[in-house]
Parts: structure tokens; sequence; C-alpha cells
């Protein structure tokens, strides 16, 4: 028990680590909470800082959630629950990173991302291979559907159906299953404004369907001699 909740201390300080927030101000010397949405997640880094600065974050957000899991694994002898409650609390650092507490709204708050990416290595962390089925579904909900937001809350989801799978074939645990839906819901809750903007349809498309968008606008005004 002691070796399983020392786990779970360490995987929040590991995902609490503010990988975006550290890399756009060593990029471009700015707070990334005070720019856009002020999460400290890829989608955000990219608006503020570029590209390579976004896919760095990526990178470092996969890569601290993944070694959360691992850590856990390691000190309980791979006790499912802990190590699928590290994955989750990897992701809870990641959104409410104990880094980033300030004051605000009448007292104090966490900030932090909305814990795609970290939920991606998370799952990575608890079966490798789901990594090559949800990489691929993210990239098509991406491009396809055309918003991050979806995109973010596509990947616990897919997890939470590769590990039901595997836990009625008999070879996976079902606590893999609990991640998946802690780690839903705490994205969802992040995403609580996002949520509103896409019922609203005002949420911010990408992918094909905004280079549609795009070159539609273009062509309305080549015809009304605009451009």
């Amino acid at each position: 028990m002691i070796w399983g909740l020392l786990a779970l201390a360490l995987a929040y300080l590991l995902g609490s680590v503010p990988v975006g927030l550290l890399v756009v101000r060593a990029r471009r010397g700015r707070d990334i909470r005070k720019w856009y949405s002020g999460r400290t997640g890829a989608t955000n880094v990219m608006r503020v800082a570029g590209y390579w600065a976004g896919l760095v974050t990526v990178l470092g957000d996969v890569g601290k959630a993944t070694l959360a899991v691992a850590v856990a694994r390691w000190l309980t002898g791979g006790h499912a629950g802990f190590v699928a409650a590290a994955g989750a609390a990897a992701v809870l650092g990641h959104n409410y990173s104990i880094f980033l507490l300030e004051r605000g709204g009448g007292g104090y708050q966490l900030k932090g991302g909305a814990g795609g990416a970290s939920a991606f290595g998370a799952a990575v962390g608890l079966w490798p291979p789901s990594g090559l089925i949800l990489l691929p579904l993210a990239g098509a909900v991406y491009y396809g559907i055309g918003y991050a937001s979806v995109t973010t809350m596509s990947v616990p989801l897919g997890a939470g159906v590769i590990f039901a799978l595997r836990a009625l074939r008999g070879v996976g645990p079902w606590e893999y299953i609990a991640f998946a839906i802690a780690v839903e819901a705490l994205i969802i809750w992040a995403l609580r404004p996002n949520i509103r903007r896409l019922l609203d349809g005002e949420e911010r498309l990408v992918g094909w369907r905004a280079s549609r968008r795009k070159s539609g606008k273009a062509e309305a005004g080549k015809e009304q001699g605009v451009d």
C-alpha cells in the first residue's frame, strides 16, 4: 500500500511538470498561461511558439505520463490497480499542476492543459501496442472531424475500447478500463469551454474542413473583387 501511494504521488508530480510552459518560456520568453486558451498543452503552444515548440511539448507530455506508469509498475510490482491509477494521476497532474498554483477567482487554482497527449502517453505505458491504434485514430479525428477538442476526447475513449476488448478476451486487466473512464471525465471537465463552443457552432476548425472553409472564403473574395 505504501509503495502504491508513493507511486501515485510520483505520477501526479511527473504529470505536473509544465512542459508547454517551459518550452514557450525558453522559445519566446512568454508565459503560455496568458495567451489564447491559457492552457499548457501542445495546441496552445503551437499558437504561441510555432510547430516545433508544439511537437516538443507533445513529446514531453507523452513521455512524462509513460514514465509515470513505468515507475508505478516498478514500485508496485505491476499491481494493475495502482498502475492504472498512476496513469490517471499523471493526467490529473497535467491538467491541474501543483507547479502552476496561482491566485484567481476569489481563491487559488491549479492551471494546466487538457490532457490529450498525457492520456496517450499513459495508455502507451499501460499497453504499448495501444499507441499504434490511438495515434492514427487521433490523426483521423483531427484531420477528418476537424476539432482539436474532439481529438483530445477521442484518445481515452479509444483507449477504453481497446482495454475493454482485451479484458473481455482475458488478456488484459479490467482496471485499465477504469483508467480510461477517469481520464475521459478529466478531459471533458477541462474542455467545458470548448464543448460549449462546439454546441454553439463556434469551435475553431482544423484539418481539411478548415482548409476548405478558407479556400471557400478566398473564392468568394475573388468573386467580389476583394482578393
